[in-house]
């Protein structure tokens, strides 16, 4: 769960300081954090309520075929945007890395494939992602997990130490530093929404617990929660103060580009998404089966073609862009915003009797309209952005 937490979002929070300004950033971090680890309680308790196993079927339950439909599409998109942007991370990641340490490499007329962000892509798909994606059960990438949250806490370590040595020339202006507030805060709450999310996981995640109950599952999700948000922190904060004005979505970026600490995290980084992944293709193929084959069996070969087609789908649109484009940013912010706020309490307001300001739903009710809110909001701002000609389109190189 916390890998879930920790990934690719966790980068860019020190730009969603930047947006929101510091007070309010932080206080949004927090505030999120702690509403992110009772939803993701919700997941479960609604299934309780509800007598059924699956995000799926606890929405279909609530709200029939309509919401089911809803829910599998968000979960889908929002795994499978995952898994397009982690590929583009690797791309952009490891061949800098490798071209650092092997500078010869590039004027090579074979190996310079090593540093070539599409053969990396692909290197890694082949000999990581897709191996791993094959497990049919979630605790089987236990160990990966492992590996991929000791590689975040190295780059969150990397960024803190680096960022007090960083050369002055990198650094942002000192002026406006402590600011209350910035006209960002709803771009900020879709990045803080998208770095947090790990609902689509929930279920699969309770069940693979032994001996499976609410208590176990609740220090699972504290655990996980106060373990991701002490990170978040430290490398919103420490990002943002160092560089302030001038920090970049992803803040391994504003580093120098011969800095051989940050290079390191760059490798983690990069390597940390080959193994991210299998998680996200993990929902996506569930998905498929619990929505299109449930009441037909497992069959290997069915699991095999699901999962090759969704793993290399997403290496191919991969290898296509560096920048996933306004189609990803608004469908990877509406999913996080539906899963992580809407969805969970909009479901437990269904399942829980009493009036609808009662203590126990009144809760439920602000969440969902928070969810909504924001929702609209950043799918306007980023539409708007986008006929402006404001959104950038990154070109590979």
């Amino acid at each position: 769960m916390a890998n879930s937490i920790l990934g690719a979002g966790i980068i860019g929070l020190p730009y969603a300081i930047k947006q929101a300004g510091f007070v309010t950033g932080v206080t949004l971090l927090i505030t999120l954090a702690m509403v992110t680890d009772w939803t993701i309680r919700l997941v479960v308790v609604n299934a309780k309520l509800s007598g059924r196993d699956s995000y799926i079927d606890v929405m279909y339950h609530c709200f029939g075929p309509l919401g089911a439909s809803a829910v599998s599409f968000f979960q889908f998109a929002f795994a499978f945007g995952g898994m397009c942007a982690f590929n583009v991370i690797i791309g952009d990641s490891i061949p800098p890395v490798i071209r650092f340490v092997f500078p010869f490499l590039a004027d090579h007329a074979v190996l310079n494939l090593l540093v070539n962000r599409n053969f990396i892509i692909f290197l890694a798909t082949v000999t990581v992602s897709f191996p791993l994606s094959l497990h049919r059960d979630i605790v089987k990438l236990s160990k990966s997990s492992s590996f991929a949250l000791i590689s975040m806490g190295i780059i969150v370590a990397s960024v803190v130490l680096r960022g007090v040595a960083v050369d002055p020339s990198l650094r942002g202006s000192s002026l406006d530093v402590f600011s209350i507030m910035k006209p960002g805060v709803f771009e900020a709450i879709g990045v803080i929404s998208f770095a947090f999310v790990c609902h689509h996981n929930t279920m699969f995640i309770y069940k693979s617990i032994q001996m499976p109950t609410l208590d176990r599952f609740n220090a699972v999700t504290h655990t996980s929660t106060g373990l991701s948000l002490v990170c978040c922190l430290l490398m919103s904060v420490t990002g943002y103060l160092v560089f302030t004005d001038k920090t970049e979505g992803n803040i391994l970026n504003n580093f120098a580009a011969d800095d051989w600490v940050i290079n390191f995290a760059r490798f983690c980084f990069g390597a940390n998404m080959s193994t991210t992944i299998p998680l996200e293709n993990y929902v996506c193929r569930e998905v498929i089966e619990d929505y299109y084959f449930k009441d037909r069996g497992f069959s290997q070969r069915r699991h095999v073609v699901v999962t090759s087609l969704i793993v290399f789908s997403a290496m191919f649109i991969s290898l296509l862009t560096c920048d996933l484009g306004v189609v990803l940013e608004i469908a990877g912010g509406l999913s996080a915003t539906a899963l992580a706020f809407i969805f969970p309490a909009a479901a437990y307001y269904t399942l829980v009797g009493g009036a609808w300001n009662s203590r126990s739903k009144l809760p439920a009710v602000l969440c969902t309209t928070f969810g909504i809110v924001v929702l609209v909001l950043s799918c306007g701002i980023t539409i708007t952005k986008t006929l402006r000609g404001e959104v950038s389109h990154k070109k590979c190189t």
